[in-house]
């Protein structure tokens, strides 16, 4: 089988592979469509299995984020990069450096910015030999971390499923929370303000018992977190947390979270819909990050200042885009994440025509 007759594969405009011998540096680049403008999308640092795992992940977050920019309305395309490697051992500032030279030689196509593995600091290094890279800070056009903005706009997306599904606000809610790292610890924070009860899991203790501290959420295993009695089940750590395996085990209405590829197939969310569960899709609800990438990217090019109005007013709409794909699903009576990725293909058809 070729690169080309991947499922994932997708029509990608490209896919680039990177090694340098001197750092260690093992780098896939993505890019899925740059009809709406350059790609842009974060950097994801993992220990892979295998490169056939890397370059599946690649893929996938790839058409994620031209999804995600498409229904956030930013003129931007979709990319990913990953880097094959253990984050906490393996970083170094010459390796984020030559990372930095692969992302330059594609002359901007590709806009890079954290993601799982990766920090502020690690950029800081990329941003040695390339310019095109955002998430910084202390420049006047540095959005700085992403999380709590992907957060926001999470948290207002659990709060719209939950009208729509229970009838009710948050006070009393149970939310299962998988994954409590950076996006995954904010919206446990947000949701406990809003009177929301907790169940989490994460594979780092210190990360739970922090986030319990704060929220006296209830701490359980990375396994029994799908077997809880919750009302809603928010996926914050990687893809693949809804399959075929784990759904039956799911007692909630409502699927909402900041993870990228919740559902470990497209069929599996019509499964979701036969069970009568309100899914929020994935790039359109944790969009909020990278409109926050986005709003640094556009400072960057004018020369300008970050516009935090700017970031409000898409975060704004972002949220008015996922109420209209649950109406348009519960009328059309078809899974929402088959319309959102109609809709989102539409709007890429659209800027290539």
């Amino acid at each position: 089988m070729t690169l080309f007759d991947l499922p994932d594969f997708e029509g990608h405009e490209g896919v680039h592979s990177f090694y340098d011998e001197k750092t260690g540096l093992k780098s896939i680049i993505a890019i899925h469509s740059t009809a709406r403008g350059p790609a842009a999308g974060g950097c994801r640092m993992w220990d892979y299995a295998s490169s056939e795992a890397a370059l599946t992940d690649a893929l996938r977050l790839s058409r994620g984020m031209s999804y995600k920019n498409a229904m956030a309305d930013l003129d931007f395309g979709g990319g990913k990069a990953v880097i094959i490697g253990d984050s906490r051992k393996q970083k170094t500032p010459e390796l984020f450096e030559a990372f930095g030279r692969a992302v330059d030689s594609l002359g901007g196509s590709y806009w890079t910015a954290e993601d799982v593995g990766v920090s502020p600091a690690d950029l800081e290094s990329t941003r040695k030999t390339t310019r095109y890279v955002a998430g910084l800070e202390g420049h006047a056009a540095a959005s700085g971390d992403p999380s709590p903005v992907t957060a926001e706009g999470v948290f207002r997306g659990v709060r719209l499923c939950v009208e729509r599904a229970l009838g009710r606000d948050l006070t009393g809610v149970k939310v299962a929370i998988q994954g409590v790292g950076h996006v995954g610890a904010y919206l446990a924070e947000k949701l406990h303000a809003a009177g929301a009860k907790l169940i989490i899991a994460d594979v780092n203790q210190v990360a739970l018992n922090e986030v319990a501290a704060k929220t006296g959420a209830e701490i359980v295993s990375t396994d029994a977190i799908f077997d809880v009695e919750a009302d809603v089940f928010a996926p914050c750590a990687l893809g693949g947390a809804i399959s075929a395996a784990t759904l039956p085990r799911l007692k909630v209405k409502v699927i909402a979270g900041g993870a990228n590829n919740q559902l470990a197939d497209a069929m599996i969310g019509q499964t979701v819909f036969d069970r009568g569960i309100l899914y929020a899709p994935d790039y359109v609800i944790n969009g909020g990050g990278i409109i926050n990438v986005a709003a640094e990217i556009r400072a960057l090019e004018a020369g300008g200042a970050f516009d935090p109005q700017w970031v409000a007013t898409k975060l704004d709409r972002l949220a008015l885009t996922l109420g209209e794909v649950l109406d348009q699903s519960l009328a059309e009576k078809r899974p929402a994440n088959l319309v959102a990725d109609e809709i989102a293909r539409a709007r890429i058809a659209a800027a290539r025509s």
